[in-house]
């Protein structure tokens, strides 16, 4: 009698089916910006999560990173880039680097790329990882709640962890037109979008959130509400 083949399960196929997958998940939760879900198709997050977690690394949920750090859900990702208005050739500077992932995201969406990273941990492992991987982005370890006024003005900016208010330095550290993404709050937080006109900030609320603490070394100017 005839014994069937074993196949073996091929890894990489199976990444990019999960990630299409969760491409029509983002789609079926609003997010419509087709480079934005261009990037989630061509960005391995399974490449920026623990060995340990990467069965799920394409759950639309937060997964853990370590130093008590997370990668935030794809969806929380992809609204914030979506809102962000990134167009290739825009300067962008990211706010807490983490793992890299929204990193990847930004340059694949044809961002210049700033990032900084306040975990010494995370900002090397991140910079590995990143060249590793072919991303171009400029990194630093440093307090992202300064901002890097050398690079200024940028078009965007996205904070990845929450304070009661925003930095004021991010505010003027942001080109005329440009966006700030930065959750607000502590105990309740939400998603927002500050657009700058001139000397003044139109507010939105894009969704609620749940982000780590912006850590800062030292009182900080505060921006508006």
């Amino acid at each position: 009698m005839a014994t069937g083949r074993l196949t073996e399960r091929d890894p990489a196929a199976d990444y990019r089916r999960d990630r299409r997958r969760l491409v029509e998940r983002l789609r079926d939760r609003g997010v419509s910006d087709l480079a934005v879900l261009h990037a989630f198709d061509s960005v391995p997050r399974h490449a920026f999560v623990p060995d340990v977690m990467r069965a799920r690394a394409y759950e639309d949920v937060p997964l853990p990173i370590g130093r008590g750090q997370t990668i935030s859900s794809p969806t929380i990702h992809a609204l914030s880039l979506e809102y962000a208005e990134i167009r290739p050739g825009h300067r962008v500077l990211e706010v807490g680097t983490g793992a890299g992932f929204q990193t990847a995201l930004l340059a694949a969406l044809g961002a210049a790329v700033y990032s900084i990273e306040r975990i010494a941990s995370l900002y090397e492992a991140a910079a590995r990882r990143l060249d590793r991987l072919g991303v171009d982005a400029r990194l630093m370890h440093g307090d992202g709640s300064r901002g890097w006024p050398k690079h200024a003005p940028f078009q965007a900016i996205i904070v990845g962890a929450a304070a009661a208010r925003p930095p004021e330095a991010l505010f003027r550290q942001l080109a005329d037109g440009g966006r700030l993404i930065v959750p607000v709050g502590t105990r309740r937080q939400e998603l927002r979008r500050y657009t700058r006109r001139g000397d003044d900030f139109a507010r939105e609320t894009i969704t609620g959130a749940r982000f780590v603490p912006l850590i800062q070394d030292g009182p900080r100017g505060e921006g508006p509400e």
